[in-house]
């Protein structure tokens, strides 16, 4: 994992060959230390990373082609390690039920986030740069996502009603776990909360998977497809454009 500790500022010898791969690493710790740093990537430029690193700016461009691709590739690590403990938790569940990996993947989200806030605010809480819409489906999150709607999408084949498309669902679960994780991370200094996290989480998936497989009075058939679930399919296949 990249570490976010500060990186010696300062001129540098030339690599020799071979050490391409070291300053790629030296590049993207000081990415993650000016970002913990500034708490946005508005000030980081490639020249303020190169003065971290002590380097020439346009050696940044041997390895990242622009800003975006820059930040994206110091937080691959975590986003990697948060989609790794959501798949470990669903591997690891047992029941028949298929409601319960989906479960078990969003506990998994909440417990990363508590326990680990300062990645977790990196990640998520952090401005990154803006980037045509196009790219977005290229973004290191995209296992995250893709976690959920894998899982979704199970409890649909499985019978069990889902009250939005399996795309949309994921999306709104998505949000709502980022949304109480982040009113835990404003107001609470510990993970003290971690059981209300959890109930909170069960209260969101309860809203978008039914109980029990079959009819359910409650869960009326989702639509096919919603004009929100039509916009997630276009962004993930890197078709929408910023200004449809």
């Amino acid at each position: 994992m990249a570490s976010a500790e500060p990186v010696r500022r300062g001129s540098r010898d030339r690599s020799r060959r071979g050490q391409g791969e070291q300053l790629r690493r030296e590049i993207l710790a000081a990415v993650n230390h000016l970002l913990a740093e500034w708490g946005s990537a508005e000030r980081l430029t490639m020249r303020a990373v190169a003065k971290e690193v002590g380097i020439a700016a346009p050696s940044i461009y041997l390895h990242f082609a622009d800003k975006a691709e820059l930040v994206w590739a110091a937080l691959t690590d975590k986003y990697d390690d948060l989609a790794a403990r959501m798949a470990g938790a669903a591997d690891d569940c047992d029941s028949a039920d298929p409601r319960e990996p989906l479960r078990a993947q969003a506990y998994a989200y909440c417990r990363f986030a508590l326990h680990n806030p300062g990645h977790y605010r990196l990640m998520f809480e952090v401005r990154q740069p803006p980037v045509e819409v196009s790219r977005v489906s290229g973004h290191p999150a995209r296992r995250v996502s893709a976690s959920l709607r894998s899982g979704f999408l199970g409890c649909r084949e499985a019978g069990y009603a889902l009250s939005l498309p399996h795309e949309q669902a994921a999306q709104t679960l998505w949000a709502g776990l980022h949304g109480i994780v982040s009113l835990h991370h404003s107001m609470f200094h510990d993970d003290s909360t971690e059981a209300l996290t959890l109930q909170l989480a069960d209260g969101l998936l309860g809203s978008l998977v039914a109980p029990a497989p079959g009819p359910s009075p409650s869960f009326p058939a989702a639509l096919a497809e919603t004009a929100a679930s039509r916009h997630i399919k276009a962004i993930l296949s890197g078709t929408r454009r910023n200004n449809d």
